[in-house]
């Protein structure tokens, strides 16, 4: 089926009103491969964000936010969606065309008479026809302004250079030629364009995603010697099984200094945070220049996380760790007022999309699972029990690859790139795995039968297997309770009626959340519908 089969459908007919609701500028701003925690206001000792610190006090910070899938092109359409990848189809980064939907985002906006653009990475099914402006980067180039500095060519060839491996040496070109630089002067070229139009702008960094490089100043910003201890090293790697392992060998095999030199790697990372969060800096400032820090609402967020060289592994790639799910979402500007309330709420990626359907005024697409947020930003009242848990997937299916199998590593090198690797293969994406969060504690079961419980309190690197310990057994059948409906209710639901008037789906009209249909009280009831 193609991949906007279903994009000619109507709006929801609350669309039809937007015009008479106060329209705010909306602005995603991502950081992709970012991992969760890295700043002072979540309590790490380093400052590497200083804006988004203050944007949070500011503001709001779900704290308890997952991706949908850790990787890129699944989450990232996830996020323009509101569905998870069950239901839009993607479950890898090399299919963004089967993404599969009513109406995403862009398509929202637009009919609701906004501006539209995209300035950084895409990796989805988005081109450039889809907005009003496209300035299109990758990891190790990109749009090139009539006035980019004059050594960016020179940077990118240097960029290509790495191999998509840590930088041993600060990068000798300045910071006007590197892509968070170029990607956010685009947003103000855009901003400035605009005028009076509302718009909706999506800023997205290719980084801290490898290569991890920086210039000065950010090189050495965070000394490899100030480097606070990893959760765990490869030791660890005795625990997570033997697709983790054959991913460390790929590691190794293809950049044997990573687990050597794996302070580098985490300083060059916190560099290029402070990097991302300077433009960031640079953002806000030009809307505050321009009068338009109240009139917009922005939300910074990532596709996934890092290992960060915990379990000595670098990038992403196996399994649904804290690492690689569990992601920011800060909310900051129009409408947004903090409360302590939200501390507790479990959110998504896919959340984003229906909150900015509801602050632009518009009614949310049919085939939408993400729930809207707008009423936790405004300090509204909500039911909690909305939002006490989450899910997120990996895989794409059939059975694990194993030791047995004997797959040589380099079934994932790039032959014409020497040095370079990919850590999203047929071994680490193997099988399929469904997770869900609740409280403190962590449920991944999978196609085999085989479970894992963790608590998170106690045993935050996830080391300790709790699944099937007679001692936790009523917390696990509470957990695979709540995995069971989360599992249900990400079934596909599109096509969806009235094709006739046999079949027409009722869906939740407040904000998309169940709970306020639910007989009972939110533990699972003897109730039948």
């Amino acid at each position: 089926m193609a991949s906007l089969a279903l994009a000619a459908q109507g709006l929801p007919e609350a669309q039809a009103q937007e015009q008479k609701v106060e329209r705010p500028n909306l602005i995603i701003v991502i950081a992709d491969q970012r991992h969760y925690g890295l700043s002072k206001a979540n309590g790490y000792p380093l400052d590497t964000s200083p804006t988004l610190d203050s944007l949070q006090q500011e503001g709001i910070a779900f704290k308890k936010n997952y991706c949908t899938t850790p990787l890129c092109v699944p989450s990232r359409i996830s996020m323009l969606t509101g569905r998870w990848p069950q239901a839009h189809h993607v479950r890898m980064n090399l299919d963004a065309s089967d993404a599969f939907f009513s109406q995403d985002l862009y398509q929202v906006a637009k009919a609701s008479g906004y501006r539209t653009a995209l300035t950084g990475k895409n990796h989805t099914y988005l081109t450039k026809d889809r907005v009003d402006v496209w300035r299109e980067f990758g990891h190790d180039s990109g749009y090139m302004a009539p006035d980019a500095a004059t050594q960016s060519g020179a940077f990118e060839q240097w960029l290509k250079g790495l191999h998509f491996n840590v930088a041993m040496e600060a990068s000798p070109y300045p910071l006007e030629t590197q892509l968070p630089y170029r990607i956010t002067s685009e947003a103000l070229r855009f901003i400035d364009e605009t005028g009076d139009d509302p718009f909706l702008l999506q800023v997205s960094f290719p980084e801290p995603h490898d290569p991890e490089q920086v210039p000065a100043p950010y090189w050495n910003m965070f000394p490899p010697e100030s480097i606070p201890p990893r959760c765990a090293g490869p030791e660890a790697l005795q625990h997570m099984g033997p697709r983790a392992q054959w991913e460390y060998r790929l590691q190794q095999d293809n950049f044997p200094a990573t687990e050597e030199q794996w302070r580098r790697y985490v300083s060059n990372y916190l560099g290029a945070l402070r990097m991302i969060d300077d433009q960031i800096k640079r953002l806000v400032e030009h809307l505050e220049k321009k009068s338009l820090s109240k009139k917009t609402l922005v939300v910074f967020t990532s596709d996934h996380g890092d290992y960060l060289m915990d379990y000595g592994l670098g990038r992403k790639g196996v399994g649904l760790y804290e690492d690689l799910s569990h992601t920011p979402q800060i909310w900051w500007g129009y409408g947004v007022k903090p409360t302590p309330q939200v501390n507790s709420a479990f959110t998504s990626m896919a959340d984003l999309m229906p909150t900015m359907c509801e602050a632009m005024g518009a009614g949310i697409p049919e085939g939408v699972q993400g729930r809207s947020l707008w009423p936790l930003l405004r300090g509204e009242n909500f039911p909690q029990e909305e939002f006490q848990s989450i899910y997120a997937q990996v895989g794409l299916g059939g059975l694990y690859y194993d030791d047995q199998d004997a797959v040589p590593t380099s079934i994932s090198h790039e032959p014409k790139r020497s040095g370079s690797w990919d850590e999203l293969n047929k071994v680490t994406q193997s099988g399929l795995q469904g997770m869900v969060r609740m409280k403190e504690w962590k449920l991944i079961y999978d196609m085999m039968g085989y479970g894992q419980l963790y608590d998170l309190h106690h045993d935050p690197c996830e080391l300790m297997n709790l699944f099937g310990k007679p001692q936790h057994a009523a917390q696990q059948s509470r957990l695979m309770a709540e995995l069971a409906m989360w599992t249900i209710r990400l079934e596909d639901n599109l096509p969806t009626g009235p094709q006739n008037k046999k079949y027409q789906t009722k869906w939740p009209a407040k904000h998309n959340w169940y709970s306020p249909y639910r007989h009972g009280a939110a533990e699972p009831q003897p109730y039948i519908p």
